[in-house]
């Protein structure tokens, strides 16, 4: 089993920034990737950004590319999300997912890929 705990989340305007935390602990040698979901009000939970555990690969979606940053905390054994130039539209509650499944990094944005899950953080972008 692993654990997942976020951190990190709050308000900010528009063009700020924030940087939110996830904390891994149990089983997580066996862990191959992890990833930053997130959930609009009334929307589905979409895909933000994923790194492989050791290999340090990461990916993005389209509407994050060059403002959000996913990076691993080898000392905290945490994995970070760095959000910059934050949109309204960003606003969302941010869930951190991890998965001990190898495939190809274009499938780490599949959510049904994913075995374990935080409970969420709310993140709130204003205009």
């Amino acid at each position: 089993q692993v654990q997942l705990v976020e951190s990190g989340g709050g308000s900010v305007q528009a063009g700020g920034s924030l940087r939110l935390s996830c904390a891994a602990s149990g089983r997580t040698f066996s862990t191959y990737a992890m990833a930053w979901f997130r959930q609009a009000p009334g929307k589905d939970r979409e895909f933000v950004a994923a790194r492989t555990w050791s290999g340090g690969r990461t990916y993005y979606a389209d509407s994050v590319k060059g403002r959000f940053t996913i990076s691993r905390d080898n000392a905290k054994n945490t994995v970070d999300l760095q959000m910059d130039s934050l949109k309204p539209e960003d606003t969302a509650v941010y869930y951190c997912a991890a998965t001990y499944s190898r495939v190809v990094i274009t499938d780490l944005s599949v959510e049904s890929g994913y075995n374990y899950w935080g409970q969420g953080t709310q993140v709130t972008v204003s205009s």
